[in-house]
């Protein structure tokens, strides 16, 4: 996607609100609307009809943003470097409040090569324990956008699917089985297009959703894209292998076109052409552009429309 973002400091601002807002318990009645979502859901999390919903909390924690909503989006995604544990407190806090974790597990300045011998094998399994411990089942997307910009491996592919292969294995062994494992590639190779992004695709057994993290620029990066637009090129790829869908990241920039019709859009567009998307991930923060479901008041009540249909009540 090429955002100029530094992750590292994404995820010790992520850590630090969610911390700190989930420290005020959220109303029961708000928490029974995440909670619920569980029971509808597949072995692998895929709900029995309609998709789920997820945020990045970058603009309010839980309890603001749940508020705002009316319901808590089941999904909540949070980014972790390399040799931090995310199977602490965030984590365990969204399971106890039946939220479904979707863990970005960030290799930075990690040699791939050293996954891959064995050398990086305690953290490895420090994390797969851990994970098991939590009892839970959550989604695990590792190295991210690993065709785009983030260019986790040196944009290796062959690289990247044997050091994913390498840790799903050591997880598996070690009985992790409640890890849900999501690839998500940006939705352009670095190149733009899409002619190398299922080069770096680990293998059926070892993926239970696809994924794809991808944005409408607004006024860069090629200009204004509807919903549609921004997925239509990559979702057949995906689609070919017949797993559940999951949008990693995704927002509208505020300039450039009408916002609040983009996320109006979006349901219909499922529904239409891209059935096999199951959840979807919001990055609430104003940060490249303005991401945000607050963007303007027509965002923002668009957002709260689309977030209490029934369709992302599953």
């Amino acid at each position: 996607m090429g955002r100029i973002l530094c992750r590292a400091t994404l995820s010790a601002l992520a850590i630090f609100l969610v911390s700190t807002l989930l420290a005020s318990p959220i109303d029961a009645g708000t928490a029974q609307t995440s909670a619920k979502s569980g029971s509808n859901l597949s072995s692998i999390l895929e709900p029995a009809s309609g998709a789920l919903l997820g945020l990045f909390y970058g603009a309010g924690g839980v309890e603001q943003t749940a508020l705002k909503l009316g319901r808590t989006p089941p999904i909540h995604l949070t980014y972790y470097r390399w040799d931090a544990d995310w199977t602490g407190t965030v984590t365990q806090a969204d399971l106890a409040a039946g939220r479904i974790p979707l863990v970005n597990w960030e290799p930075h300045n990690i040699d791939f090569a050293k996954i891959i011998d064995g050398s990086l094998d305690a953290t490895i399994l420090a994390r797969a324990n851990g994970s098991k411990a939590l009892g839970k089942k959550f989604f695990l997307d590792f190295a991210a956008e690993m065709n785009g910009d983030e260019a986790w491996s040196g944009n290796n592919a062959s690289l990247y699917v044997l050091a994913y292969r390498h840790i799903h294995d050591l997880f598996v062994a070690a009985g992790a089985t409640n890890v849900v494992w999501a690839w998500c590639p940006n939705v352009t190779d670095t190149a733009g297009g899409n002619r190398t992004t299922m080069d770096y695709y680990p293998g059926d057994t070892y993926v239970d959703w696809t994924g794809v993290d991808g944005y409408n620029w607004g006024t860069k990066n090629g200009g204004w894209q509807t919903f549609h637009e921004v997925f239509r090129n990559i979702y057949p790829l995906l689609a070919a292998k017949k797993k559940p869908i999951l949008i990693g990241e995704m927002s509208s920039a505020q300039r450039g076109g009408d916002k609040a019709q983009w996320i109006d859009d979006i349901i219909p567009t499922l529904r239409a052409s891209f059935p096999l998307i199951k959840g979807l991930v919001w990055f609430d923060i104003n940060k490249e552009a303005d991401w945000r479901i607050s963007s303007s008041p027509e965002s923002e009540a668009s957002f709260i429309r689309m977030a209490n249909d029934p369709y992302f009540n599953p």
